[in-house]
């Protein structure tokens, strides 16, 4: 078992790594930006490192910076959290070549799933059902019109480099398409110093569903079950649960097949997760796979009752998981309190923190780096926390979150917590009649 950990992250990932690691006896080590020095993750660290200026091309994506930072303090793992260098190849093969285990998959995983045209060709050929779509890059307009014709419209434009909506398009008809793809590539340059396109058929009323995988060093891989996702505002998520309300046994098992056959493709090492899309006659279709733990991993712990920083870390060591599937025993949801005005377009709300009281009670699960005082920066991701509930039944985890969220008071910023009360009264959401088109239509009172 590793003896330090540096966590190569921020914010409440950070700090929920720290938790982990102190459980399982693992010095731990926090870099900060100068922008987060008053941070929870960097007073609760063994050890603490500033890398850089509050910018992350200064600090937490500063792979020289976080090496030297692994040297002096003699870390012999880094745990990337989400997000920033997670799913980075380079930086994956640079801990490799330096004897410091990177606690996620390896460098040669990491390709092979990050790129989106490569992941396709990948499922393809392990089984795994894809939404129809070109082979390879769009190489022109004309090129985009006449796969678009062979596909049938509505088609979705993708940067094979993407993540979090950035560079994709969806089109109806022809007329649009020529300024899609143009658009498209300009936004995927500029996101991610790659303007490759390719392009699938839009599935319509879909539902985002992703199914937690765990693989180990010895070729077992097992599945957690599944999460909602489809409560989402521009390809961002702000809601998730599991079980979903639109899951089947059936389906389940298909989909936990599915994904299992994905993560076995690449003999995948790590926890990860295998995104699918959904339609409304219950086909699913392979969208990404994401290298990492993701934001909403909380949600599928309370379900299963199952640590998956600690598997994470467990499986980096050498040791062996069980192998078995595990079914949600309960249900939980999640919802993102982020520092964004509902009442404005969800504008981001940096500033600091003036009074914050938290909820609690049974069923209660609170994961933040915030406290009253704390000053939100402006240079990162909104996100203030994640609170999530778990109860017995759907209702009763929904009944509990809405009085969480009751209790929930954060002054000094705007919050999304007027949003959440809202939607946990939303008719349909309670009835779990939902795509990912939902919050299209759905205004704020």
């Amino acid at each position: 078992m590793f003896k330090k950990i540096l966590i190569a992250n921020r914010g409440e990932i950070a700090l929920r790594i720290i938790r982990t690691c102190r459980e399982m006896g693992i010095k731990t080590v926090a870099v900060y930006s100068t922008a987060d020095k008053d941070s929870l993750h960097v007073k609760f660290a063994d050890e603490a490192v500033c890398i850089g200026g509050p910018k992350g091309s200064e600090s937490y994506l500063n792979i020289p910076h976080i090496m030297a930072a692994c040297e002096i303090t003699n870390a012999d793992a880094v745990h990337p959290g989400y997000g920033f260098l997670a799913e980075n190849s380079k930086f994956a093969q640079i801990c490799l070549d330096h004897g410091i285990k990177f606690i996620g998959p390896t460098p040669d995983m990491i390709n092979k799933m990050g790129d989106k045209i490569t992941a396709k060709e990948t499922m393809i050929k392990a089984g795994v059902p894809v939404v129809p779509g070109g082979e390879g890059l769009l190489e022109s307009v004309d090129a985009a019109k006449i796969l678009a014709k062979e596909i049938a419209y509505p088609v979705i434009i993708k940067a094979t480099a993407g993540g979090g909506g950035k560079g994709m398009r969806v089109v109806w008809n022809e007329s649009e398409i020529e300024k899609a793809f143009n658009d498209a590539k300009m936004e995927a340059a500029a996101s991610f110093k790659n303007d490759g396109l390719y392009m699938e058929k839009f599935v319509e009323e879909p539902r985002h569903i992703e199914i937690q995988v765990a693989g180990d060093q010895y070729g077992s891989v097992c599945h957690l079950s599944e999460r909602d996702c489809s409560i989402q505002r521009r390809h961002q998520k702000l809601v998730e649960e599991s079980p979903s309300p639109f899951m089947t046994p059936e389906l389940r098992d298909r989909m936990g097949t599915a994904a299992i056959k994905a993560a076995s493709a690449i003999n995948y090492e790590g926890v990860g997760t295998i995104e699918f899309l959904v339609d409304k006659h219950r086909n699913f279709y392979f969208m990404e796979m994401n290298t990492r733990i993701q934001v909403e991993h909380c949600v599928t712990e309370e379900v299963v009752s199952y640590d998956l920083i600690k598997e994470q870390i467990k499986i980096a060591a050498g040791e062996k998981i069980s192998g078995r599937n595990y079914e949600p025993q309960l249900h939980a949801i999640e919802c993102r309190i982020n520092a964004e005005d509902p009442y404005n377009d969800f504008r981001p709300s940096p500033g600091k923190i003036t009074v914050l009281h938290t909820p609690g009670g049974h069923g209660v699960r609170i994961d933040s780096h915030v406290y009253t005082g704390y000053v939100i920066p402006p240079y990162y991701d909104s996100m203030i926390g994640k609170l999530i509930t778990v109860a017995q039944t759907r209702e009763e985890a929904i009944n509990t979150m809405y009085r969480a969220l009751s209790e929930y008071v954060i002054e000094g910023v705007k919050t999304t917590i007027p949003f959440h009360l809202q939607l946990m009264q939303n008719e349909d959401f309670r009835k779990g009649n939902f795509t990912t088109k939902f919050l299209e239509t759905f205004k704020m009172k």
